[in-house]
């Protein structure tokens, strides 16, 4: 039987404690019983803290684990759970258990992280050079505090071998999926997927992620025309249309943009309109050629090509998964 440890801490999110808890548990009870069978499971879950003490979770209620880390001798896995938004928290808690894990790491124990708890697996040095994932709303802050980890927010669980990181809050349901099928194989995680109603193939974060602009820089200028951009979404976006509006050379004004927003012209543009884009076929009353049109793209099928490329999706998809309906 494997052995997980949850690492539970103040403010962290109550559901990625007890939900990973809960489909781990159920692996060979819930579909044994379905169908008949003598439960067998699989995996012998606990919940730690640093100090055995309860902890505060972030809905206020609190997390009684079974022990403190300092009791357990061997597991298999650690789980990170989610911060929330007070994964900038870096007191002497914080180190204590980036050293921790550290430790456990190098006597064998697999470490995944879900949601922003990528910034405390970050924070142990062992992802550096090494693919991750955390929700989309916070990748720019996670590239700057860890410039050498491999970011991709396009996933909802990456695999680095013993490390392991999941997106967004319910992907932490994803990420327990994902180590059941490669501690017990594929056929125990079909039966919990069945069982729990979860989608084993639901890999992408792509298609959830909204593009916000980067708007916090000290260069005026670029935010002058940034700002207009948003305004004349469907105008002419050229690299030499937007670099005479603040009376820059071509080249000057492309390096300065980059520099600024950490992107080209060319695929700011690009997300700036599959954003707006993306509003109007949630909304239901256009058909994509007339969106297409509308948001500065008179070649359908480049801007559909475009679409997919940037949400993972094509247009139809994406409205059958996010359209809103709308009263008459």
């Amino acid at each position: 039987m494997k052995q997980v440890v949850i690492l539970a801490s103040e403010h962290c999110l109550f559901s990625s404690v007890g939900g990973p808890m809960d489909i781990f548990l159920q692996a060979g009870r819930l579909w044994n019983g379905i169908v008949g069978e003598t439960p067998s499971p699989y995996f012998d879950v606990k919940i730690v803290t640093l100090d055995g003490q309860s902890v505060m979770a972030t809905n206020q209620v609190v997390i009684t684990p079974h022990c403190s880390v300092d009791e357990i001798e061997n597991t298999d896995l650690i789980l990170i759970p989610s911060q929330g938004f007070n994964f900038r928290n870096q007191d002497d808690a914080f180190f204590k258990k980036v050293h921790w894990l550290k430790k456990c790491y190098e006597r064998g124990a697999d470490l995944a992280s879900m949601c922003t708890g990528a910034f405390t697996l970050a924070a142990t040095g062992l992802l550096d050079g090494k693919s991750a994932t955390t929700h989309w709303g916070v990748a720019e802050e996670f590239k700057k505090a860890f410039p050498k980890v491999i970011l991709r927010t396009d996933l909802m669980v990456t695999d680095e071998g013993r490390l392991f990181c999941s997106g967004g809050v319910t992907a932490d349901l994803n990420l327990s999926l994902f180590l059941i099928n490669k501690y017990c194989g594929k056929e125990v995680a079909l039966q919990t997927s069945r069982c729990t109603l979860i989608d084993l193939g639901r890999i992408a974060q792509q298609p959830f992620t909204m593009f916000i602009p980067e708007k916090n820089h000290l260069d005026a200028q670029i935010l002058k025309v940034q700002e207009w951009m948003e305004d004349n979404f469907n105008h002419n976006l050229a690299n030499e249309t937007l670099a005479q509006k603040v009376d820059m050379s071509t080249r000057n004004f492309n390096r300065r943009f980059k520099a600024a927003t950490g992107t080209t012209v060319v695929n700011y543009v690009q997300l700036l309109r599959t954003e707006k884009a993306k509003k109007e076929l949630e909304d239901g009353r256009k058909s994509f050629d007339e969106i297409s049109y509308n948001v500065g793209y008179e070649n359908v099928s480049f801007f559909r090509r475009l679409f997919k490329k940037h949400t993972g999706l094509s247009p139809k998809e994406y409205q059958q998964k996010f359209f809103r309906f709308v009263e008459a």
